[in-house]
Formats: structure tokens, sequence, C-alpha cells
């Protein structure tokens, strides 16, 4: 889910859960784009096989249904008729190209981010600023030199069918309500918002009852997932110490931004409680998602780097201890979500894009 970067030299903007992805550049060891035959570095021990889906465009949080049968993810692949992010449906067996289109279950109007099913994989939430005008909403690229993500005011969560067709609206509060992904036990949403007049994030019943606050603590708190018993949510934030910090912070806020350059990983119980910082790694670590034994974590990070890229997947267990590095590219991967029967792994990468900027969708036969 939310959730980059410190200051990039390779321009990458993310929106939301995934805050807009567009990363440049070719990938490997050496630079060149690597074919479809070799898809898998040498040390990525973990995956078995390795599929790519899309390409082209910028394909990211892609969330599997509760029987893997299919993913919902967002694309802003110009040749699929869009011009920032939607939602669009596949099969967990398909491959598409510039030329052949999944089925879109957004509106097509606005922009939308993190779509995700809900249990009786018939249906999706995913936010989106359509209510507050038909076009994309405007994206800032720097601040006074520096990276940020937009946080519309606009957005607000919805249910839509897989025919997107939207059946219901679960946030009515005014401000940024976005980042929704759905318990494992199918009980519960959890989702980001600013009704507080921070980015805190908070929990509701499916139909968007009950509404809890979970985080309250100065600072972005965003991109939530539930372990997979449903007990535990991980997340990332940003927590600004210093009075230059947090005025910093406060300043973007008030504009409808926020600088992601320093995000550490953080874990609690479904309720907030037992609250605890999970890395101190420095950089932006973010995306995380949450192993099917539910005893480790897999997130994007960009800590290894002093220019800001590459981001690359990591894992470490839910005690902090046991880091260590999964993907081996040298550009961009994040966003990795396991299957509900934890046999595959879907993420965002930049590999194979022709030296493109492509941000495309792999499939991953996942090993321990």
């Amino acid at each position: 889910m939310n959730r980059l970067t410190v200051i990039l030299l390779i321009c990458v903007s993310f929106l939301s859960c995934k805050n807009e992805t567009k990363s440049s550049g070719t990938d490997g060891y050496s630079g060149k784009t690597k074919t479809n035959e070799s898809l898998i570095y040498p040390e990525e021990t973990n995956f078995k096989s390795l599929r790519q889906v899309t390409y082209g465009g910028d394909n990211a949080e892609a969330y599997w249904s509760f029987d893997d049968k299919q993913l919902v993810f967002q694309s802003n692949n110009v040749k699929w008729g869009v011009n920032c992010d939607q939602m669009f449906l596949m099969n967990a067996e398909e491959t598409f190209t510039d030329s052949i289109a999944p089925p879109m279950v957004s509106t097509g109007k606005g922009r939308t981010t993190c779509s995700y099913f809900l249990p009786d994989n018939k249906h999706i939430i995913y936010a989106s600023t359509h209510l507050g005008g038909d076009e994309c909403p405007q994206v800032p690229v720097k601040e006074n030199g520096k990276y940020i993500w937009p946080i519309y005011d606009t957005y607000d969560i919805f249910v839509a069918d897989l025919e997107g067709n939207i059946v219901k609206q679960l946030t009515f509060e005014d401000g940024y309500d976005a980042e929704p992904t759905v318990s494992p036990k199918g009980d519960k949403i959890v989702f980001t918002s600013t009704r507080s007049g921070d980015l805190e994030l908070y929990t509701m019943n499916i139909d968007g009852t009950d509404v809890k606050q979970i985080t309250n603590e100065l600072g972005y708190d965003g991109g939530a997932f539930f372990s997979p018993d449903g007990s535990k949510l991980i997340f990332r934030a940003s927590r600004p110490k210093t009075e230059k910090e947090q005025k910093d912070y406060k300043d973007l806020l008030a504009k409808g931004l926020v600088e992601p350059s320093d995000m550490e990983l953080f874990i609690c119980n479904a309720d907030g409680s037992d609250m605890r910082q999970l890395t101190d790694l420095g950089n932006a670590n973010w995306s995380p998602f949450f192993h099917p034994s539910g005893e480790k974590v897999l997130f994007s990070s960009n800590f290894e780097s002093e220019i800001g890229f590459p981001f690359n997947l990591y894992m470490i267990d839910i005690d902090g201890k046991n880091l260590r590095r999964v993907t081996h590219g040298n550009t961009f991967e994040a966003f990795p979500v396991f299957s509900n029967d934890g046999k595959y792994l879907v993420f965002s990468s930049n590999r194979n894009n022709g030296g493109t900027r492509d941000t495309n969708l792999f499939i991953a036969e996942w090993q321990d």
C-alpha cells in the first residue's frame, strides 16, 4: 500500500500507496536491458520462475483476488486510452502489450490509486478524485528543488463491481482519503486520511462503518497492509523530529504535498497497539507486504544507495532481524505482493524495459 524516495537522480514520482511511479534507465549489472529469456538475476534465488505481465507505460500496485485467479492494478499507459492512473483487471495468467489493453474497472475520470479486491472476488475498492473533476489533477514535479508527492484532497474511497460500476462510496470526509487495503480475514479496511489534520492511518469495516484512528503522531503514515491473519499492520511512515523538519512537513502538507525522502517501516497490532519502528535504515523504505508466514516483511528500499537509486526488494523478520536483499536490479523494484496461497509474488520493475522509462508488472513463482 503508499509506500518514494530520497532525492532521485532518475525521475521517480509516485502517488499515494504507490504514489505514481516514473523511473528511467536500463537494468542489470552492466546497465544492459535484460531479455525475456533471462529476467532473473543469478542472486535472485527466491524466484523459481519470472514472467513479465505488461509491456509499456507505468504499471504498479497489482493486488490478487482472494481466490488468486485475478489481479487489479493501476496504469497510465496512454496507448490504453488514459492520461493518468486508472484501474485495470486481468486474469492471473494473462499478458498485455501496448496494443492489447485489459478491461478498465475505474470510471476513466480523475486519477485513481490503490485498488484492492473485496472477499467476494466480485468487487474492488479504490480511491479516486473523479468527484473533484473529470480531468487528471496536476502532478507537481518539485518543491524548492525537492521531489514531492501530491496529497489530493479530492480523493475518496469507492466500491466498484468488475464491470467498472461504482456501487458504493465509503468515505465522505473533506480532504484526502486513499490507500485502502483489505484484511485477509475480509472484515476490515485500513486507509490513510487527513481528516485529523495530519496523514494518519484508520480502519473501518468493509461497509465503511466503525471508523477508528490507528496512528497519532506527526508525520506521514501510509501504504498499510494487514498480516495474513489480520492481527497486525505494516506501513511506511515519516517522523519529522527537529523543529525545522516539523515546520517543513506542515508547510508542505498545507499545500497538499509530502516529501517522501525519509521513511521507515512501522508495525503494530490491527487496533494500533504495540506500535514500534521496524527499520532504521535511512533513505526511503516503503511498499511493505507481509510474507505468507506472517513472520517476515518484504519491502522496497534505496538505503544502500548514496544517489537515490537503485530501489530493490528486501526481506526482514518482524523483530527487525535477518535483513537481506531479494532483488538485484540497478534501477527500480517495488510494490511486492504475495498471492494468498503464497506461491506467487507480483511486483513492479524497470527490468527489461529496453532503456525506456516504463515500469512493468512481473509475476514470480516464489520459493523460500
